[in-house]
């Protein structure tokens, strides 16, 4: 798997703000992609920048559910595949979210690793190696 990376700036229609983009995409080695469909990864959200605790409730709580929601950014596997967009106020928020994005890819990439040994056989050696059989 390969994370590629993009980042790129505009300047904002109505002002003179600058909008910080961001643009990542994974490929996938065909047998990563297989087992993306096999085991039914592309839903699995890698990213999430926003968490309802309260829910509230009334007009209010559908309020800010749907204000929550605008904002909210989901990445998913699936979304990840097919590459994002997204836009940034600031060079701060685009590398935090980068950091967080690529995190989240080096643990999707582990479990992609770990989804090729099922049915197979791992040997852990006590020096810290790991070797598949």
């Amino acid at each position: 798997m390969e994370l590629i990376v993009r980042r790129g700036q505009k300047s904002g229609m109505l002002s003179s703000k600058i909008i910080f983009t961001l643009s990542v995409r994974a490929k996938l080695t065909e047998e990563e992609a297989a087992n993306v469909q096999k085991y039914k990864l592309s839903s699995t959200v890698l990213y999430k920048n926003y968490e309802i605790e309260d829910r509230g409730s009334g007009l209010l709580g559908l309020a800010s559910r749907m204000a929550i929601k605008s904002l909210n950014t989901h990445i998913t596997v699936g979304s990840l595949m097919e590459g994002i967009n997204l836009e940034c106020k600031d060079v701060v928020e685009m590398l935090a979210i980068e950091e967080q994005i690529i995190e989240a890819s080096e643990l999707f990439k582990q479990v992609l690793d770990a989804s090729t040994l099922f049915g197979g056989e791992e040997v852990i050696s006590f020096d810290g190696a790991v070797a598949a059989g």
